[in-house]
């Protein structure tokens, strides 16, 4: 998680204290586009300070209607939600219009685990132009999160019942256009401040608890532009300036970071149904409080189109990224000990890939080598388990990944599997007791399904298997696990705008640890109806 980021538009907002944080994102899911899932020489070109993998968001059109979701389940489980959108001709132009939408949300639980409670409300609004080759939006949210669970951070389950209230707020401004052929720029600029209240023992809060406030600010710009028929220019760049305040000991309170990406593309046909990208450029990252490093991307892909829209894609790329570490690492504190001389991390990725697919199915797999080097750990203490440190370590991955999906009329399907083999090196043979980078899974396969077999009852099914790395720190339960969620939902005839649902998740007696030492999750009943307008 600490080195992935999650992008909106054409900034990535990352926590600069912590990625445990990144993925507290103010905003309804009806705002945002398909998410992509950006690694390799992707990432290296549009990601910003996350070394592995981002998750990048679009900003969907505004269509006029809304929703209101009522429901609630075992455990106490109570949740509501309502969405509204309206949209409008811009003056009297025909090809610009307006738009705007609200959305609150809120729910509540005791836990499927003693201790394992949450508290959540969030209230997102967005305002929107849009023109004939342009669309640019405005957006407004807060969250209040509050979760408890044992042995959190610490994986000591027995001994700390610790809480976490977070609060976030963001302000958002996005501007896309398109222009000439196949050209396209967008200008993103965001604020985020987060405040954060740490408990380790409920039942005794001054024991030990941390406070933190952090904010950033960011305006990034990427885009394509296109030269001819042959030559392109594909580029992104990022500023951010964070400061923190807190109750541990951090080496500085602020940070400003810049990112430049500069990759051109050559493409030619050597047939008419067939055509080779080459793609080879560089980025150049720098940062007020560490040093600053150029980093190759090269990518070559051939693509092909055949008959009955048949297409595939073959892709060899080697990428380089680097990364500063956040404020909780380089902290010097007392429960979570970090280390104020860490430097900044890089990851080296090289990757062979291919997709094949028509209208009706899709597979892609790939295979890769990663070298991380001085990549970012947090290791148990061997003197008190409750306790642990920040470490580097450098790694070497090898990975392979294989996704199929396929639609049928009233059927579809999509499974992956992943395998996973890591090799590790902490300048200490001694440590082997990671919380991190060494709690992977080194198989992992999902199957999910969605059925419909009338027009008004639709059935969904996910399932997960995975085969962790042992760990001596997985006190209790297996080191493999299958998971499930099963859902079904009802539209009833005499009124098309209602739906009815209920769920399932966890179905199965599991006792695995996805953190080493941290119980998890229960099994969750829930049901509800949404009526939408």
């Amino acid at each position: 998680f600490e080195d992935t980021g999650v992008q909106l538009g054409s900034v990535t907002l990352l926590d600069p204290q912590t990625g445990h944080y990144t993925t507290e994102l103010p905003i309804a899911s009806e705002m945002l586009g398909e998410p992509k899932v950006l690694t390799g020489a992707d990432n290296a070109l549009r990601g910003f300070n996350s070394s592995v993998g981002t998750i990048s968001y679009s900003w969907r059109e505004i269509t006029k209607g809304g929703s209101l979701t009522i429901g609630g389940g075992d455990h106490d489980l109570n949740f509501q939600r309502i969405h509204n959108a309206i949209t409008g001709s811009y003056g009297d132009s025909k090809d610009w219009t307006w738009g705007a939408e609200i959305e609150s949300s809120r729910s509540e639980s005791d836990g499927t685990i003693p201790y394992g409670d949450h508290a959540f409300d969030r209230t997102s609004g967005r305002i929107q132009l849009l023109g004939p080759d342009s669309q640019t939006d405005l957006v407004f949210g807060y969250q209040d999160k509050f979760f408890g669970l044992p042995g959190m951070y610490t994986g000591n389950e027995a001994y700390y019942r610790e809480t976490e209230d977070i609060q976030t707020r963001l302000i958002l401004l996005s501007h896309h256009i398109e222009y000439g052929s196949d050209s396209f720029l967008e200008a993103s600029l965001f604020h985020r401040r987060l405040s954060d209240h740490f408990i380790l023992k409920r039942d005794d809060p001054t024991f030990y608890q941390a406070l933190h406030e952090t904010e950033a600010d960011g305006i990034g710009v990427s885009g394509y532009h296109n030269l001819n028929e042959s030559l392109a220019l594909n580029f992104s760049s990022q500023i951010t300036s964070d400061k923190i305040k807190t109750t541990s000991s951090v080496p500085f309170n602020s940070r400003d970071y810049f990112k430049l990406s500069l990759v051109p593309q050559y493409k030619y046909s050597p047939k008419d149904n067939e055509v080779i990208v080459a793609k080879l450029g560089a980025t150049f990252d720098d940062s007020n409080r560490d040093r600053s490093r150029y980093s190759p991307i090269a990518e070559l892909t051939r693509q092909r189109v055949y008959d009955l829209n048949l297409y595939d894609e073959l892709f060899l790329s080697y990428s380089e990224t680097s990364q500063v570490l956040g404020y909780t690492a380089l902290a010097n504190g007392d429960q979570f000990k970090g280390d104020p001389n860490l430097k900044r991390g890089t990851s080296k990725n090289l990757e062979l890939g291919y997709i094949l697919s028509n209208s009706e199915w899709k597979f892609s797999g790939a295979i890769f080598k990663r070298w991380d080097k001085d990549l970012v750990d947090w290791i148990f203490s061997n003197t008190d388990p409750g306790k642990r440190k920040s470490k580097q370590v450098d790694v070497e991955t090898i990975g392979l990944e294989l996704i199929g999906s396929r639609s049928w009329q009233n059927f579809e399907a999509i499974a992956s599997y992943t395998f996973l083999k890591k090799n590790e090196d902490y300048g200490n043979p001694s440590i082997t007791r990671s919380i991190y980078a060494l709690n992977y899974p080194e198989q992992r396969a999902t199957f999910g399904s969605i059925w419909r077999p009338t027009s008004i009852v639709e059935i969904r099914i996910d399932n997960e298997w995975r085969k962790q790395r042992m760990s001596q720190d997985r006190d209790k339960g297996p080191n493999s696990l299958l998971l499930s969620h099963f859902s079904a939902s009802y539209y009833p005839s005499q009124n098309d705008d209602l739906e009815i649902f209920m769920a399932y998740d966890k179905p199965w007696d599991e006792d695995f640890q996805d953190i080493p030492g941290t119980p998890g999750r229960g099994d969750q009943f829930s049901f509800g109806a949404t009526y939408s307008w």
